[in-house]
């Protein structure tokens, strides 16, 4: 795929995907109405909010970049991406969504946005473990199996694999 295709193709999962997760849903289950906690530590969720938001968008450019594809299952990379982020995690579009609902949790002030999320990452672990895992191992082999055993899918390790 061409970087122009690979990148509308992005931009639009970009936007349906973490898009309704992280955005249309928490509105839908807050109308973005803030609770009555101090504004201190609501001003906390800022930072997973935020890093969040930073960490999908260089994802999505990687996967363009490195990958030549999208991470829609329907256009998939033609390359293995695993070199910025991926080098620390191998999910690190899903830890940013959960971030990012959990920071929105915590600037609202609003508990069901934390248990929400904790349903979304439940979904997305077993989405990863059911259906990208086999999916990438069929596609990449031995490459994406190096890989796995190498580095974590949710909690990232503090040295980046070398792929050595």
């Amino acid at each position: 795929m061409r970087i122009p295709a690979a990148a509308f193709g992005s931009t639009l999962f970009f936007a349906l995907a973490p898009g309704t997760v992280a955005g249309l849903i928490p509105w839908w289950l807050t109308g973005w109405q803030a609770g009555t906690w101090p504004l201190a530590p609501r001003l906390t969720g800022l930072l997973p909010l935020t890093a969040g938001a930073a960490v999908l968008l260089a994802a999505f450019a990687r996967f363009v970049r490195e990958g030549l594809g999208t991470p829609a299952p329907v256009a998939p990379t033609e390359r293995l991406v695993v070199g910025g982020l991926y080098r620390h995690v191998r999910n690190p579009m899903y830890v940013a969504v959960v971030a990012a609902i959990a920071g929105q949790g915590l600037l609202l002030a609003r508990p069901v946005l934390f248990a929400y999320g904790l349903l979304a990452w439940a979904l997305m672990w077993a989405f990863a473990r059911w259906y990208e895992e086999p999916a990438l191992t069929s596609r990449f082999g031995e490459e994406y199996d190096r890989y796995r055993r190498a580095v974590p899918g949710w909690l990232p390790r503090p040295t980046p694999w070398t792929g050595a």
